[in-house]
């Protein structure tokens, strides 16, 4: 009837279940991999909430041919969402904390 779920498992459903919230910019649709989450919990970013926020109303600077960052100043320090954008969606690929 049940199963045993490992801990690895509920993480990428939790995950999956995450990236549901609508996020877009310039008509885009912001996706969000798992490997950024895992990212910004290891540095103490606070997720969803934080990386929210810096997406919708960080500083972009777009970079080579299709990268672009997501850039929130404060007094902690700055938070940096490094994505590719492609075509009709951007994928948010890492997040970092900056100087």
């Amino acid at each position: 009837m049940f199963e045993i779920i490992k801990a690895e498992d509920l993480y990428k459903c939790i995950s999956l279940y995450l990236h549901t919230f609508w996020l877009y910019f310039d008509k885009k649709q912001i996706v969000i991999k798992a490997h950024a989450i895992k990212r910004a919990r290891q540095k103490g970013i606070a997720y969803p909430d934080h990386v929210y926020a810096v997406l919708k109303t960080g500083k972009v600077v777009r970079f080579g041919k299709n990268r672009i960052k997501f850039v929130s100043r404060s007094k902690k320090g700055s938070v940096v969402c490094v994505g590719e954008d492609i075509g009709d969606i951007i994928i948010i690929k890492t997040i970092e904390r900056g100087n």
